[in-house]
């Protein structure tokens, strides 16, 4: 299946661009990748899951999505949050091990510090669109993304309703994201991940594509099986966009990393999928007018052994 998309470019990394951060244990490191050249560019802020690798749960990871998205036009920043275990920091924080909380804080501090890290990057100042910009989040980064594209939860250490949607953000990409909370969990996430529990899509009214696989049981997470990370689709009000991938686990394919360990469903053809159909979703979504998503929805069902199917409300 062939997407018609822009002409793939040369793109330039840089990282660790190190950030200050008033009350952050450890700076925030950032990976900025965009294309070579082209102006006016928009942004994707990609946040990363919490899998069993020690180096793709940070800036190190997800080279697929990266690498393609900044080819054909996009700017990619990549944060290492707090939960990365990279940086090893222990249990003695209350929102340890996953820094629910301070995942969405580093993105919009991140969106707070654009006009710096555009001048800090070699070749980059001035070749930002501000106003174009995009999240896209994997597994525990889809629970990040969700929060600030209005998802919300209840603090589980004061009681206090949690707010954390960011208007700056236009757009969204939910990769294998977490469902809702109640019970739907499984045991060990209620014990282990007591922010999960009250979790809920009802505020999450920004656009967003929730991609899922139809084989993703989480059985560690969840009792509800593939099905709860739909959630995210089923349980938002639209505008929405469902992308179920067919035989598919939580790793979609291998969007983690090329050729690593905790894909247990690789698969190159699915991966292309998942590059091309979010690249067309996103361009079409900041980018009123533009065509590129009806069109590979388009390529997508008239294919003969299509790899997943299209739901929209």
């Amino acid at each position: 299946m062939e997407i018609t998309m822009s002409v793939p470019t040369p793109i330039l990394s840089y990282s660790p661009l190190v950030l200050p951060v008033p009350g952050r244990p450890v700076d925030l490191h950032i990976k900025v990748t965009a294309p070579a050249e082209g102006d006016n560019l928009p942004i994707i802020l990609l946040s990363h899951g919490q899998g069993p690798s020690n180096h793709l749960s940070s800036l190190h990871g997800y080279a697929p999505l990266v690498d393609f998205w900044a080819a054909h036009g996009f700017v990619v920043i990549q944060p290492t949050h707090l939960s990365s275990r990279t940086l090893d920091l222990g249990s003695d924080h209350p929102e340890a091990p996953m820094y629910w909380r301070s995942r969405a804080q580093d993105m919009m501090y991140i969106l707070d510090h654009l006009d710096a890290i555009e001048s800090a990057v070699p070749l980059l100042a001035g070749r930002l669109d501000h106003s174009r910009v995009a999240a896209a989040g994997h597994s525990m980064g889809g629970n990040t993304i969700s929060l600030l594209l209005g998802a919300s939860l209840t603090d589980p250490v004061d009681g206090t309703d949690v707010d954390l949607k960011e208007p700056r953000i236009k757009a969204g990409i939910l990769l294998a994201a977490p469902g809702r909370g109640g019970d739907a969990l499984s045991e060990f996430t209620t014990q282990n991940y007591p922010f999960f529990s009250t979790m809920h899509f009802t505020g999450m009214d920004t656009p967003a594509l929730v991609v899922a696989g139809d084989q993703d049981a989480s059985r560690h997470l969840t009792v509800v099986g593939p099905d709860w990370h739909t959630d995210p689709y089923f349980l938002a009000p639209g505008p929405k966009d469902l992308l179920t991938l067919f035989d598919a686990g939580h790793g979609l394919g291998g969007v983690s990393g090329y050729d690593v360990a905790e894909t247990t469903d690789e698969n190159p053809k699915r991966v292309a999928l998942v590059q091309q159909l979010t690249w067309a979703y996103l361009r079409s979504q900041l980018y009123p007018g533009d065509t590129s998503w009806e069109a590979a929805k388009t390529v997508l069902t008239e294919s003969d052994n299509p790899m997943g199917r299209i739901e929209s409300k």
